[in-house]
C-alpha cells in the first residue's frame, strides 16, 4: 500500500501506525488501508476549516488545505 503513497501521505499513515502501535505501515498493512479513510475524512475537514477562514495569510491557508486535500486523495483511494 505505501509504495504507491507520496511521502507526504506516508507520512501521515505512518505516523498513526507508529503511534498506536510502534510499527510503520507496512507491518501493519490491514490497519493502514483501514486508517487511510478516517485519515482522509480528518484531513479534509482541516482543509475545509483552513480554507473557511479569511485573513491576511488566507492564501497560504487556501494553498496549504490543498495539499491536505491532495493527500486525503491519496489516502481515501488506497
Amino acid at each position: 500500500m505505501t509504495q504507491q503513497l507520496s511521502p507526504a501521505a506516508k507520512a501521515v499513515l505512518t505516523a498513526v501506525t507508529l503511534t498506536k502501535y510502534d510499527v510503520p505501515p507496512e507491518g501493519l498493512p490491514a490497519f493502514a488501508e483501514e486508517m487511510a479513510p478516517l485519515l482522509a475524512t480528518a484531513l479534509r475537514a482541516a482543509a475545509n476549516q483552513m480554507s473557511s477562514h479569511h485573513s491576511k495569510a488566507y492564501l497560504y491557508s487556501l494553498a496549504d488545505g490543498l495539499k491536505l486535500l491532495a493527500i486525503a486523495d491519496e489516502l481515501q483511494t488506497q
